[in-house]
């Protein structure tokens, strides 16, 4: 982070955030708990996710931070989660969608969707749209979601994608972040008449663990991601535009973007169709609706 970025002190400010128990979305929290925000940090783990915010609390030495456990791949604990949240806070100015993973081949989740759609896009979808009310209530409140340039080697089929096993994983895992940036696009088109702005972001090829719950990324992608970790960004640098997006003055002129260090950029040419993306939002609707309706 870039050193005058750490002057603006957050306090009062309420930042909710998903994959902050490692990489960029630690680097993330950390710099936001530094500046003494009020934070919430989401995970599926329970021992890793306190673990992580007792880390918090001990390097920043800011007591305003707890724990929501959350498993992103059920879209009705997405739900339950934002509700729990929600009754908590009476406001939520930064949401932060920043968990995700990629898988070698692509699989169904227990919702009944790929899981990579599932965990990049729908979870995403379901726990912004759930907490839609608090955040157009609150004055300035913006949403940042983590997408990747990886978006430019997607191809979303909205009656095949959410199923589809049939593709490999880093095409599935491009696919879902081309969705990333259809999502934001849209979610700041109906965020019309409030203060509230959305956008997306490129961290960068990132110094990680990131990967599918462990997974093995296969022999190929291993290797490309060994040979190219000297050259890669620490999660500091790959959380920057991350940080800026959330909290800079400057950054509240960006509206529905897709940005990679601190500037817009343009992704493919599917991702810049606005029929596209209010249809994917109401087949979004749709798929978290019957998930819920499924699990009851």
């Amino acid at each position: 982070m870039k050193a005058n970025d750490m002057s603006t002190n957050l306090a009062g400010k309420v930042i909710l955030i998903t994959g902050a128990t490692e990489g960029i979305g630690k680097a993330a929290a950390t710099a936001f708990a530094s500046r003494d925000a009020s934070l919430t940090v989401v995970g599926r783990d329970k021992a890793k996710t306190e673990r992580t915010v007792a880390e918090l609390k001990a390097s920043t030495g800011n007591p305003n931070i707890e724990p929501l456990l959350c498993d992103l791949s059920r879209l009705a604990d997405v739900r339950r989660a934002a509700e729990a949240f929600a009754a908590r806070h009476d406001r939520l100015d930064v949401l932060v969608n920043n968990a995700g993973a990629t898988f070698r081949t692509p699989t169904i989740g227990p919702d009944g969707y790929e899981l990579t759609f599932a965990l990049n896009h729908l979870a995403y979808f379901q726990l912004t749209t759930a907490l839609l009310d608090l955040i157009r209530s609150t004055p300035g409140a913006r949403v940042v979601s983590t997408s990747s340039a990886m978006q430019a080697r997607g191809k979303l089929d909205l009656k095949t994608t959410p199923t589809a096993t049939n593709v490999s994983g880093p095409t599935a895992y491009g696919t879902s972040k081309l969705a990333n940036i259809l999502f934001t696009k849209e979610l700041q088109r109906r965020l019309a008449g409030s203060s509230a702005i959305a956008n997306c972001f490129h961290p960068g090829t990132v110094r990680t663990q990131f990967g599918g719950f462990g997974s093995d990324q296969g022999m190929l992608i291993n290797l490309v991601y060994a040979l190219a970790k000297p050259f890669s960004k620490t999660p500091e640098q790959g959380a920057d535009t991350l940080v800026w997006l959330a909290t800079a003055p400057e950054a509240a002129s960006l509206k529905g973007e897709y940005v990679s260090n601190r500037r817009p950029v343009t992704p493919s040419k599917q991702a810049q169709d606005p029929k596209l993306a209010a249809d994917l939002w109401t087949l979004s609707e749709r798929l978290c609706a019957e998930a819920e309706a499924r699990s009851k």
